[in-house]
């Protein structure tokens, strides 16, 4: 099955989307952007050229993509997000060539509401929680919160809170995926059952 574009939806001569992808009401996808498979685009979506997206993302309502943000695959953006791609924007002072990269890596949570500063990695499973704002990197498999987002725990890949320290050694095995997972200092791994 070949994309499925809303008639409300502009989607410009050059943009790439992949099949069994959905683009819903109202949104704009740019020359130049790629899409993979499987995607969902809310209503009110804006993305714009160079954006890079993996299959089976899911990026909810009024959720703009700017230039410089790659998303993995399977990343969630949630309702009303926002990324931004220059540090010190100013109306009077142009500064295209200063955006910065913002990679969100497979899997990744970004909760409603929430802020991704440009120019940091969301490390892969990790969980942005609804309104946080992200000024540094995020580790993988990290649950942050706050303003500016702080690290408070772990999350599985199943999308549940890990019961482990955040440093220190440990082991966790998921109940829903049987995946298992090891804590050696700051970083958790898994191992895919």
């Amino acid at each position: 099955m070949s994309a499925v574009v809303h008639e409300t939806a502009i989607v410009d001569d050059g943009a790439r989307i992949g099949a069994e992808t959905r683009v819903w009401h109202w949104t704009h996808v740019c020359s130049g952007a790629v899409i993979g498979k499987g995607c969902s685009l809310g209503q009110n979506v804006f993305i714009a050229p160079g954006v890079r997206i993996g299959d089976n993302v899911r990026i909810q309502n009024n959720v703009s993509i700017y230039d410089g943000v790659i998303l993995e695959d399977d990343v969630f953006c949630g309702p009303s997000m926002v990324f931004t791609n220059v540090l010190n924007p100013r109306a009077a002072v142009p500064r295209k060539d200063e955006y910065r990269r913002t990679l969100v890596r497979r899997g990744a949570t970004l909760g409603a509401n929430c802020t991704i500063v440009c120019g940091h990695e969301i490390g892969a499973w990790a969980f942005v929680a609804a309104g946080a704002v992200v000024t540094h990197d995020v580790p993988a498999f990290a649950l942050v919160a706050g303003v500016p987002a702080r690290q408070t725990g772990w999350m599985s890949r199943h999308g549940e809170r890990i019961p482990l320290p955040l440093e220190g050694e440990g082991e966790y095995i998921c109940p829903h995926t049987k995946d298992h997972y090891r804590l050696s200092g700051k970083e958790l791994t898994c191992q895919t059952a």
